[in-house]
C-alpha cells in the first residue's frame, strides 16, 4: 500500500470521527444549553485536534521507538510525556488561540496547572491504547508481508538459478555442433563446394543463435543475413521447386537495431505452412523501411492443405505477445487470411 492511499485512509477515519461528534453535538443541542452550540462545535473540534497530536505522538514516536527495538526506558518516558503533549496541545488551541480568534476560552482563567493536567488524563488511556494498538498491528502486518517477500525472493533465486544451469546445458550441444560444422565445411570444401556452401551457412545460422547482447537486440543487419541463410538452406534443400522472394525497399539497412529473432518466426511459418513450390504464387517476403526508424516487414504466402513439417512453429499468441513485451505502443500486426492466401503486416518503431 502506497503512502498516498495510507494517507487518505487515514484523513478518512479522522473524518468519520470527528464528523460523528461534532454530528451528535448537534443533534443533542437543544434550547436551554449555557453553550452556544457554535461555541460547542469549536471546543469539540479542537479537542479533537489535540487527541489527534496526541495519538500521532505515541503513534509515530512512543511505540515505535520503545517496543520495535526495545528501548523500554524511552517507552516509559515517552509515555510519561503524553500527558504532556495533549495538554500543551489543548492547552495552545483552547486558552491561547481561541481568546486571540474568537473571544472564549474551555476553562476559566487562573485554572492551576496541576489541576489542568489531572483533568486531561482521563482522555488520555484509550487514545493511547488504540495508538499502541494500530502500531502491534501494523508491526505484525508488516513482518507478514517481509516473510511472504522473502519466501517469493527465495522461489526467484531458485528460479534464477535453474534457468542459469538450464541455460547453460543447452549452450554445449550447441557450441559442440557449431565446433563440428567448422570442420565438416573444411572437410566438405574439396569434395563439393555446394556441399561446404550449404554447411557454411548452418554454420552462420547457428553463429546467430549463440550470440547474446546485453539489451536483447542485434543489428538490422544481422538479422536480413540471418533471414537469408534461412532461405538459402531451404533453396538447397527443394533445388529448384523453392520459390521464394525476398526484397528490401525503402530506406537503406544500417545502425538500426531489434530484437534478435524478431523476423524469421513470419518466414519460419510462411514456409512451413506455406506453399513455396509454384512458381506463379511464389512466398513473397519484403522488408521496408519508410524511415530509418520505422520497420514494415510483410509475408505473403499460398496456404498449403497439407502438414509439410511434423513441427507447427512459432504460434501467432507467442509472436503477439513477445511484440508486445519488447515493443509496446510502439508496434501494430496485421493478419489476414481469406482461406486461400495468408498474410502478415508488422509495422513497428524502432
Amino acid at each position: 500500500m502506497n503512502r498516498r492511499r495510507i494517507i487518505l485512509y487515514q484523513a478518512l477515519g479522522w473524518a468519520l470521527v470527528i464528523g460523528s461528534d461534532l454530528l451528535s453535538i448537534v443533534v443533542q443541542a437543544g434550547p436551554h444549553d449555557k453553550t452556544p452550540l457554535r461555541q460547542s462545535l469549536i471546543l469539540q473540534f479542537t479537542f479533537e485536534l489535540s487527541l489527534m497530536s496526541l495519538f500521532y505522538y505515541c503513534f509515530l514516536f512512543v511505540f515505535p521507538q520503545g517496543l520495535r527495538r526495545g528501548r523500554w526506558p524511552v517507552l516509559v518516558l515517552g509515555l510519561l510525556g503524553a500527558p504532556l503533549v495533549f495538554a500543551a496541545t489543548r492547552y495552545l488551541l483552547q486558552e491561547a488561540l481561541l481568546p486571540l480568534l474568537f473571544g472564549f476560552r474551555n476553562y476559566y482563567p487562573g485554572v492551576p496547572l496541576l489541576a489542568y493536567l489531572g483533568d486531561n488524563l482521563y482522555y488520555l488511556p484509550p487514545t493511547i491504547g488504540l495508538a499502541g494498538a494500530v502500531v502491534v498491528v501494523r508491526d505484525a502486518f508488516l513482518r507478514e508481508k517481509a516473510r511472504e517477500n522473502q519466501l517469493q525472493l527465495q522461489v526467484l533465486e531458485q528460479a534464477k538459478t535453474q534457468a542459469e544451469l538450464a541455460f547453460l546445458r543447452t549452450q554445449i550441444n550447441p557450441h559442440f555442433l557449431y565446433n563440428t560444422l567448422n570442420y565438416l565445411y573444411a572437410t566438405a570444401y574439396p569434395v563439393s563446394e555446394e556441399l561446404a556452401e550449404a554447411i557454411l551457412r548452418l554454420s552462420d545460422l547457428m553463429r546467430y543463435l549463440l550470440h547474446d547482447s546485453p539489451d536483447g537486440q542485434v543489428d538490422l543487419a544481422r538479422e536480413v543475413e540471418y533471414v537469408e541463410n534461412y532461405l538459402a538452406i531451404h533453396r538447397l534443400r527443394f533445388e529448384d521447386k523453392f520459390f521464394v522472394e525476398f526484397s528490401q525497399t525503402g530506406q537503406p539497412v544500417g545502425g538500426q537495431r531489434v530484437a534478435t529473432l524478431l523476423l524469421i518466426p513470419f518466414v519460419e511459418n510462411a514456409l512451413k505452412h506455406g506453399v513455396v513450390s509454384q512458381a506463379a504464387h511464389p512466398v513473397r517476403i519484403c522488408l521496408h523501411l519508410p524511415a530509418p526508424d520505422r520497420l514494415e516487414f510483410t509475408v505473403e504466402n499460398r496456404i498449403s492443405q497439407h502438414q509439410k513439417d511434423a513441427t507447427t512453429g512459432v504460434g501467432l499468441p507467442n509472436i503477439r505477445r513477445r511484440l508486445a513485451l519488447l515493443y509496446p505502443g510502439r508496434h501494430a500486426l496485421t493478419v489476414q487470411d481469406d482461406g486461400t492466401t495468408y498474410r502478415t503486416h508488422l509495422a513497428l518503431s524502432l
